[in-house]
């Protein structure tokens, strides 16, 4: 086994530019070196373990999932390859137990398997070595290879590639310190990748109880791949021309596929209620959607629930006009009633309001 020795601290490593391209001849094809570390949580200040995928597929190139997770498309029989990189940055050496394991999204997100729980895609997976000894402060790498058999049937599986470090208790029973790992989104079958897609439905601007305002957005998984959310969200044309920067959405939320979740960006307590324009970015991979509304925060804790610019404003012309604006609003509604009853329908369809499309 190899180990290097690295002064530095680990997210001097993270951050540092990408190692040169590693020429692998893969049955699905070429590989470009991944730029970012894929730790998931687990109790890491006890062991200081890492890991860090260091390959994606080079026609995934501007697909950011690719880089952190093993993310693919594949035929049936088909076997592909993925280097990993696992260190130690702790100052005892570590012995390093690396094997795959099973996951499934829920409504909660990516839930990981207790222990090494299989499934059909950790059957198909193996890693080599599967022991590292690492002495402190260095690193060493993995290869993870995934043999699809021929006969596989079509869909999306999900597991982990995980990196494990245990050591023995004062009655040298062993005991697990830290587990990280690379998560996978493996898809199966003949023809094109399943389409990776989503709408952004009804947007909520809320206040806690403690006074911080706040966007939600419900976020429905249209497509035939499961979701990893990031994105941003800013505020503009607020109380004296006020704005805000780009505030991220926290990260880490998963859609499964057919699944909705909501995400929530939280905004700082000194924000005026507004009115104000906000533009609400989401992505997963390469695909995005935006979603620009009108909205108000309320003044004490409390939702106040938005579908666009033109819904938002129905509240203010009842309170202005009173009851003869509801009136008004009521006869106008009953007559768009009768006239659409008659009203021949056409062949295309509008979108929903307040939504667009758009590259970020």
């Amino acid at each position: 086994m190899r180990t290097r020795t690295h002064p530095r601290p680990r997210i001097a490593r993270a951050l540092a530019v990408p190692r040169p391209l590693i020429a692998l001849a893969l049955a699905a094809g070429s590989l470009l070196p991944a730029a970012s570390a894929a730790a998931e949580p687990s109790a890491k200040a006890a062991g200081g373990i890492g890991v860090r995928l260091l390959e994606a597929p080079t026609n995934r190139a501007d697909d950011p999932r690719a880089r952190t997770y093993i993310v693919d498309h594949l035929l049936p029989g088909t076997t592909i390859s993925r280097r990993i990189e696992v260190s130690n940055s702790t100052d005892k050496p570590q012995r390093i137990a690396l094997y795959p394991a099973a996951a499934r999204i829920s409504d909660d997100g990516f839930e990981f398997a207790a222990g090494r729980t299989a499934n059909e895609l950790t059957s198909w997976a193996e890693v080599d070595p599967p022991v590292l000894e690492l002495a402190a402060g260095t690193d060493s790498f993995v290869t993870a290879t995934i043999q699809v058999p021929p006969r596989a049937s079509a869909g999306e599986r999900y597991g982990v590639i995980w990196a494990e470090a245990s050591a023995p208790d004062s009655d040298q029973n062993v005991i697990i310190i830290n587990r990280v790992g690379v998560r996978m989104y493996l898809s199966i079958g003949a023809g094109g990748e399943p389409p990776t897609a989503f709408r952004i439905d009804d947007v909520v601007a809320g206040r806690t109880i403690d006074g911080q305002p706040y966007l939600r957005a419900s976020v429905t998984n249209t497509g035939k791949r499961a979701l990893d959310l990031n994105g941003t969200a800013a505020l503009s044309e607020g109380p004296g021309g006020l704005s805000t920067g780009q505030v991220p959405v926290p990260d880490g939320t998963t859609v499964g596929l057919g699944r909705s979740t909501r995400v929530t960006v939280p905004f700082d307590r000194a924000l005026p209620d507004g009115p104000w324009t906000a533009r609400l970015t989401l992505a997963s991979g390469t695909v995005h959607k935006v979603r620009t509304v009108r909205v108000t925060f309320p003044a004490g804790p409390g939702e106040r629930r938005l579908k666009g610019e033109r819904s938002s404003l129905l509240p203010v012309v009842l309170m202005a006009g009173g009851v003869g604006a509801v009136a008004a609003v009521a006869l106008s509604l009953v007559a768009a009633r009768r006239r659409q009853r008659y009203r021949p329908r056409r062949g295309g369809q509008e979108s929903r309001d307040g939504d667009r499309d758009g590259q970020s």
